[in-house]
């Protein structure tokens, strides 16, 4: 079994060998080896395999200058490092590098030679063979380039925990350890570059993009990435291909037609060079231009795009490269490669003759394909194009440094960095293993590495805890997904004015390490879009929503295709693009514009006005009259009519009409907390205690007119204290009221936005609408009452009769409330406050016009009608009237009672009756002072009704007439001490017994 084993693997080693023969590796004996896999050819010539006989290894091609400087850098490291005297002293590394020809297929074939070996150590079979020439096994790996290639590396290597250091596979999916064992990269994932993509965007406030990714395991997890973080930042993608550089001309055309139908300008793309190549071709072909093209590491700096005939094409191309490194004599290393002095170089020969264009003649390939290089620069991937002509042989004597060629472009090192660095992270992994002291190792109890029997799984444990300081003097350790953090330098493409080459102008970078917002930086000055404008070009679905808009969506179209709305009123927007419009504060109204907010107009009843100043000139003529009547009824307080009035009453209520007018003007002005609580008690106590004044007055002059002889007990019960005791009481209720409604539900200043959006409306908040429903209805109560009580005085004698005008008033009274209740209610705003000043005033004047008018016209115009005669003549008219009144109804009982008896009439000693027509006109009341000689004699007065003409005759005896004298002059005497208004009870007295 054994020797059927070695068998198997020897035959696998030398099949895995076959195929790179001397001239197709790098090799060099060490005591510990190092495998590397690098791109020096860009992909494998199409070949048809119809196994009609044994397949053959596929041939490689287009040569990549980039590629091979690569390769040179690890060589470079590793020598570097065997000549150190502090870095594995005493031990030597050695190297076995192949070519992956940017395929899988190749790079596993070399894969496979590592692990082969690897596995035919671990037999230890020397016992059996004889090994002169072995190999140690290889612990270590660099490489490879592209994620897709290293992916399938990583697979294998890691079932072997063979580590595995790539320098230029960014795939974030190789962060996947319980996938990638093995894996470790001196270059950051793609997860922060399509963030930072996405950042650039947003930075230059585009929303309208494409992608483009290579059909990989680098394109597709990278665009991915970028559709997550565009997602995010309301980016849209108009379109997402995918690419290769095996698509056959159908796709390409395909693809190209998406592009030039897209209206996105901008376009980011995650592929390599020679997958993005024969894209960049057709669109050059088409000269598609205008684009802005996004370019990850992999192709931002490659020469096969990067070249001045696709410059028209791709000039707008911003992308990203890896930070810069140096390596000191790296320059000088490069120059002096040499077929002839680089016997461990197997690549040196090809590398020589498509630098020069020419052939060695001994070498394997004696009239190979002629190659034409182009100029590329930084990292930018070199190839060279297959023509039918023959090369000349080559001298040997060609100067390196004459020839322009990506491989001696070092001033920007980013991929060869990564290499050298790679390098140097085994080396330390080594040399933690060389210096490792028993007890302290990573491994079981504290336990260490054999150096001069390392084993691969043994390095990678010491790759996992690695921390260092490179040349540069940075700290390089591995994150636990294997992974080094690393910023970018943000590139744009111009075009040299020197010999019209392809430069990369660094114009911005981008720090992972900052904080989210800070991380990138961009000059734009040092920005040339198309090689040539400052302008940053559009690449907007639609364009920008100017501020007092804000973006609309558009039924069935992605979010970033919009149409621009007006802001609506109340709501603004002061920048562009802005996805809702913002609400204006409570106070502020948006402006004309929807701009900005402006102050919302503040309206109320002010005092400035033209409507505030009409009413309150009104509440002052109200004063003005109403204090004049006080003056006139003061200065004539000792006149009959003034008596009659109820002087003292009069004063009141003539003071309630100047707090009635008073009131209504604490409606006008601007509302605060302390005049909203102050001005519905001041109109209500003001109108309650008016309206108790004119009740008691009416109610009083009735009851004195009604009752037939007054005696002391009316006297005493409308004595002038109860009048005002009534007055008071009424007034109090009202009082009551006012002060529970401010205690449960004060009324308070109030700012209203509802009514008009851009007013506000400062009003009073009354608080409780039932307490002023309380407060004018008990209001309303008090004046039915003496509406009620002065309609029945109606009759009462003219001169001083107030029931009429009191009725004319409460009337008045009425229509204004009633009026007032629809109209409080369909009104708002400052109109409130109005509508309630008008009531107020209308009510007063009419109270005042209705009641003192006429008075006082009386007592300023017609003096002759303010005597105590004409007070006795109306006084002595209404007596006869009601006299009359009672003897027609008793005659007609009388008669009425005669008829049913048959007949018989009845007179009386002290008075006859004698009824005239009807039809007779009504007999005139003589003047008063013939009436005051009648009645001395014995009047006899004729009274006219309705129904007829009365004779009223007054006769009574001497000795009557004299007892009846004396008593009426005590009578005189005791009522003269009353109080003026008395002399209304006191005429009618008299009348009947003179």
């Amino acid at each position: 079994m054994t020797s059927y084993s070695c068998c198997l693997m020897l035959l696998l080693f030398t099949w895995s060998t076959a195929a790179y023969g001397p001239n197709q590796r790098a090799q060099k004996k060490g005591d510990i080896i190092l495998g590397g896999l690098f791109p020096i050819h860009f992909g494998v010539a199409a070949k048809d395999q119809d196994l009609k006989s044994r397949p053959e290894s596929v041939e490689c091609i287009r040569y990549n200058f980039r590629g091979f400087r690569w390769l040179q850098a690890m060589i470079f490291a590793i020598e570097e490092i065997n000549s150190s005297p502090t870095l594995l002293p005493n031990m030597t590394l050695g190297y076995r590098i192949f070519d992956t020809c940017n395929t899988v297929s190749k790079a596993l074939e070399a894969t496979l030679s590592f692990v082969a070996q690897n596995k035919i150590d671990s037999l230890n079979l020397d016992e059996f063979c004889n090994c002169s020439e072995h190999i140690p096994s290889t612990i270590a790996v660099v490489g490879a380039t592209g994620s897709g290639i290293s992916t399938a590396v990583a697979n294998l290597l890691g079932l072997f925990y063979i580590p595995q250091v790539s320098y230029a596979s960014s795939s974030r999916l190789l962060s996947n350890k319980n996938q990638f064992k093995s894996f470790l990269r001196t270059i950051p994932n793609d997860e922060h570059q399509a963030t930072a993509m996405a950042d650039i965007i947003e930075y230059f406030r585009w929303n309208w993009v494409g992608t483009i990714a290579a059909d990989d395991d680098y394109g597709r997890p990278g665009i991915e990435k970028f559709r997550e973080e565009a997602e995010e930042r309301d980016i849209c993608i108009d379109f997402s291909e995918l690419i290769s550089q095996y698509s056959d001309e159908e796709e390409i055309q395909q693809v190209v037609e998406v592009i030039q139908n897209s209206t996105a300008r901008v376009i980011v793309v995650f592929s390599s060079g020679p997958d993005l190549e024969p894209l960049i071709k057709e669109i050059v072909r088409r000269n598609i231009t205008g684009k802005i093209w996004l370019a990850s590491e992999a192709w931002a700096s490659s020469s096969l795009i990067a070249m001045p005939e696709f410059f028209r094409v791709i000039g707008s191309t911003i992308g990203f490269a890896l930070k810069a490194g140096q390596i000191p004599g790296f320059r000088e290393f490069l120059q002096k490669v040499h077929p002839k002095k680089s016997t461990n170089n197997g690549f040196a020969k090809e590398f020589w003759e498509e630098t020069f264009n020419c052939y060695l003649p001994d070498g394997s390939k004696n009239s190979p394909a002629s190659t034409s290089f182009h100029k590329g620069h930084e990292e930018g991937l070199g190839a060279g194009n297959g023509t039918s002509a023959f090369r000349p042989p080559c001298t040997g004597d060609e100067n390196i440094t004459s020839v322009e060629t990506p491989y001696m472009d070092y001033t920007h090192l980013r991929i060869s960095y990564n290499v050298y660095l790679a390098v140097y992270s085994i080396a330390h992994a080594l040399q933690d293993i060389y210096t490792c002291t028993p007890g302290k190792g990573l491994f079981t109890n504290g336990s260490c590495a054999d150096i001069k029997k390392v084993e691969a799984w043994q390095v990678l444990k010491h790759l996992r805890h690695l921390n260092f300081t490179n040349n540069m003097g940075e700290q390089v350790d591995f994150d636990e997904f294997g992974d080094l953090v690393g910023n970018y330098s943000i590139i744009n493409w111009h075009l040299s004015p020197e010999d019209g080459s392809v430069v990369f102008e660094e114009v911005g970078h981008y720090n992972v390490y900052a904080k989210k917002g800070e991380r990138l930086f961009i000059n734009e000055n040092k920005i040339l879009w198309g090689g040539f404008s400052k302008e940053v070009p559009f690449s907007n679905c639609s364009r920008d929503c100017l501020p007092g808009t804000r973006k609309g969506i558009i039924e069935g179209e992605p979010t970033c295709c919009f149409e621009c709305v007006d802001c609506p009123d109340g709501e603004y927007s002061d920048e562009t693009d802005a996805s809702a419009c913002d609400k204006c504060p409570e106070d502020y109204w948006s402006n004309e514009n929807h701009t900005s907010c402006i102050p919302k107009q503040i309206e109320f009843l002010a005092w400035t006005e033209p409507f505030g100043i009409a009413l309150t000139l009104f509440a002052v003529l109200g004063i003005f009259l109403t204090s004049f009547v006080l003056g006139v009824f003061t200065k004539f307080r000792n006149t009959p009519i003034v008596k009659a009035t109820n002087r003292e009453l009069s004063y009141l209520l003539l003071f309630s009409l100047l707090c009635c007018f008073s009131s209504s003007l604490f409606f006008i002005g601007e509302p605060q907390n302390w005049t909203c609580r102050l001005r519905q008690p001041a109109f209500g106590i003001s109108f309650v205690l008016c309206i108790s004044c004119i009740l008691v007055k009416t109610n009083r002059v009735l009851l004195v007119f009604e009752a037939k002889i007054p005696t002391s007990l009316h006297r005493k019960w409308w004595g002038l204290n109860l009048q005002f005791l009534l007055v008071f009481l009424c007034t109090f209720v009202q009082i009551v009221i006012c002060v529970i409604w401010l205690y449960t539900a004060p009324p308070s200043s109030y700012r209203n936005h509802e009514l008009e959006d851009e007013i506000i409306f400062i009003t009073c908040h009354e608080g409780s609408l039932m307490a002023l429903g309380f407060l004018i209805g008990y209001t309303c109560l008090l004046a039915a009452i003496c509406f009620f009580f002065a309609f029945k005085s109606r009759k009462l004698p003219e001169n001083f009769n107030e029931a009429k005008f009191i009725t004319f008033s409460m009337l008045i009274f009425f229509i204004v409330w009633i009026s007032f209740i629809p109209a409080y209610a369909s009104t708002y705003g400052k109109f409130v406050s109005a509508v309630e000043v008008i009531a107020i005033l209308a009510a007063s004047f009419g109270l005042l016009a209705c009641i003192f008018f006429n008075k006082v016209y009386i007592i300023l115009f017609k003096p002759s009608r303010n005597t105590i005669e004409e007070v006795r003549c109306s006084t002595a008219a209404h007596a006869f009237k009601v006299a009359a009144r009672a003897t027609l109804r008793r005659s007609n009982v009388s008669r009425k009672r005669s008829n049913s008896l048959g007949g018989s009439t009845g007179s009386t000693p002290s008075s006859s009756i004698s009824s005239k027509s009807n039809h007779e006109d009504p007999f005139p009341l003589p003047a008063c002072a013939e009436r005051q000689r009648q009645q001395q004699r014995g009047c006899k007065q004729k009274v006219s009704f309705g129904s007829g003409t009365v004779t009223l005759s007054l006769s009574f005896e001497e000795p009557q007439k004299n007892a009846m004298a004396n008593r009426n002059a005590k009578r005189r005497n005791s009522l003269e001490a009353q109080n003026s208004d008395d002399s209304l009870l006191r005429h009618r007295a008299l009348l009947p017994l003179q």
